[in-house]
């Protein structure tokens, strides 16, 4: 059994030692510059960790872990260009730095890359891989439907969101946790309270990237603050904001994100007002410790030695801000 720490290193090495040079070079430079921007690492790391719970032979999984994360890169290259977005990760995104074109291709090929990289998976267990890996790829391609559709639409409920991160976001943690516990050697059992943890715990990781758009830092988020207010976007904080207000804050609240001559800082101050006055930041972070809480009591439901569990633990703890 590995350690998290050892663990970290050996996908940060991993991740660094793909090979992604190429001819022409304008197609292979955006990946190569992407995959370098790092990162949580978050989708490998949880696809090593799973497997360790079950196998001492956890770098077995790293090929399919790197998959994943390219996997994962690839949708960011493409959901830029969707939401024209030229930052990523606080640097130029590949949208904004080569343009549309690049970014699509070049995500094209990063797709088609994890796949190259899913075929280094030991015999017995790719089968089950493969299908794992392109139910989930499905499923978050529906959820990015559903996102955009939500832009064109000021009626979305709150069930309809949290359906759609679990589609978008939970179901790549999950999927990525699944494909670890299969090459792990996990019964059926064991890979469906991982299934939970990793759904629970990528809608709480989902939700709190919510509550940094609004109440975080830059250096916290990656990217400038306040951008979900300035689009409009349909986030658990907006949605629940007009869910709680009377007809005159609605109103008041459509006429702030309806405005297009004025400065963000102060429609983003002005929109935080109304969260305050409503109490949605208190009512987010509420669902995030549930659902946190409930991922934790999934992983506790793994008939293992508990010690074979810390690493995987520790790493969702880390990655919600808990000290234990």
């Amino acid at each position: 059994m590995y350690s998290l720490s050892e663990l970290q290193r050996s996908v940060a090495d991993y991740m660094r030692g793909l090979d992604v040079d190429g001819n022409p070079h304008s197609l292979y430079e955006p990946i190569a510059y992407s995959l370098a921007a790092g990162g949580k690492r978050l989708r490998p790391m949880l696809t090593v960790l799973s497997c360790n719970i079950f196998s001492d032979n956890a770098l077995s999984a790293l090929p399919a872990a790197a998959a994943l994360e390219v996997f994962h890169t690839f949708t960011l290259l493409h959901d830029d260009v969707m939401d024209n977005a030229t930052v990523r990760r606080g640097k130029p995104s590949v949208y904004g730095k080569w343009g549309t074109n690049a970014a699509l291709l070049s995500g094209d090929a990063m797709m088609i890359y994890s796949y190259k990289l899913l075929q280094q998976t030991p015999v017995e267990y790719l089968p089950a891989v493969l299908g794992c890996f392109n139910y989930t790829a499905m499923t978050v391609c529906e959820g990015q439907q559903m996102d955009m559709e939500f832009e064109r639409r000021n009626d979305v409920t709150l069930e309809e969101y949290m359906a759609m991160i679990d589609k978008k976001t939970a179901a790549l943690l999950a999927g990525a946790t699944m494909i670890g516990a299969i090459q792990g050697g996990a019964d059926t059992l064991s890979r469906r309270h991982l299934f939970s943890f990793a759904t629970e715990l990528g809608v709480a990781f989902q939700l709190q990237d919510d509550l940094l758009d609004a109440y975080g830092t830059e250096a916290q988020l990656g990217k400038p603050i306040g951008g979900d207010i300035i689009e409009g976007k349909k986030s658990f904080l907006m949605i629940t904001a007009f869910d709680r207000a009377d007809a005159a804050v609605r109103k008041q609240l459509h006429s702030l994100l309806e405005e297009k001559s004025m400065a963000s800082d102060e429609k983003i101050t002005r929109v935080l007002a109304i969260y305050d006055q409503l109490g949605v930041r208190e009512i987010a972070e509420r669902e995030i410790e549930a659902h946190f809480s409930r991922a934790m009591d999934a992983l506790s439901c793994l008939e293992v030695e508990p010690e074979r569990v810390e690493p995987l633990r520790a790493l969702a703890q880390s990655l919600l801000g808990r000290n234990k």
